[in-house]
């Protein structure tokens, strides 16, 4: 499968504390970044993360097999039964600190992959 060509798609440039340069634009502010799109994202603590508030992700015409959660400035675990959830509906989920979300996400979207990520600043 081709790499996505950069001018399409959402990449995540730079991250540090309180703020993600993605694609040209600085958020200071949890986001959700999909190939396509980036967007505010109403979650500020890991334990907030929940189905429905992830469900974008699904939505579209490439919807994402992929969830990145970026937690901070660490990893957390995810309650078990919003990791069914997503599970359930076909987004496989790997949760990781910020900055790692950030490098996997790009990694993955630079191999075709149709990823997204849920990232919480550091």
């Amino acid at each position: 499968m081709p790499a996505p060509d950069p001018a399409q798609v959402q990449v995540i440039r730079t991250y540090g504390p309180g703020h993600f340069l993605i694609s040209g634009r600085d958020w200071r502010e949890p986001v959700l970044v999909m190939a396509g799109a980036t967007a505010p994202w109403p979650v500020t603590r890991p334990e907030e993360l929940s189905a429905d508030n992830v469900a974008i992700v699904r939505a579209g015409a490439a919807p994402a097999e992929i969830l990145v959660v970026g937690c901070g400035s660490r990893a957390v675990f995810i309650a078990p039964a919003v990791r069914a959830a997503l599970k359930a509906a076909g987004l496989a989920i790997e949760v990781v600190d910020t900055g790692s979300a950030c490098r996997i996400y790009n990694v993955l979207l630079a191999e075709g992959r149709r990823v997204a990520a849920a990232l919480i600043p550091l």
